[in-house]
């Protein structure tokens, strides 16, 4: 069984709570995973610097510094990034997914049975390195990503 490790990014407890409720010890079949939660995006980026994380959730409702900064400064600034699945709280937001440079996108609030899901998808396409680039116009449906679908 593979254990993938994902950082999570979110400033508000109950979104936390939510995605380790949602996601628990295993996203999918064969597919555990571990879960460090860091509240500022100072400790984020100190243990994305020291660590290796197979996923990065970002919140994009996290204050000060929003999880679609996060993920845009994470793609810009890091050498080999993990992808980002990015929450959202409006499915209007989720376009700046392609701003952002995220993986995948979720509509808050998570729903439990869909966003293990996605997860596991993001996680089993960045193991495979079948990673499609979000094109500028496409319009991500929340839980979606525009990176999973055939280029074909």
């Amino acid at each position: 069984m593979s254990v993938a490790s994902i950082a999570l990014y979110s400033s508000n407890s109950a979104t936390a709570e939510a995605v380790k409720i949602s996601l628990g010890q295993r996203v999918a079949y064969g597919m555990s995973v571990t879960l460090r939660v860091f509240p500022t995006a100072a400790q984020l980026f100190t243990a994305l610097g020291a660590d290796s994380f197979d996923l990065l959730i970002a919140d994009a409702e996290s204050t000060p510094y929003g999880g679609m900064g996060v993920a845009r400064t994470l793609k810009n600034e890091f050498d080999e990034p993990p992808p980002v699945v990015l929450l959202v709280a409006r499915e209007a937001d989720a376009w700046l997914a392609t701003w952002s440079r995220a993986d995948g996108v979720c509509k808050l609030p998570i729903d439990p049975l869909e966003f293990p899901k996605l997860v596991a998808t993001v996680l089993r396409a960045n193991r495979k390195g079948t990673y499609l680039p979000l094109e500028a116009t496409a319009e991500p449906a929340a839980g979606i990503s525009s990176r999973h679908q055939d280029e074909n």
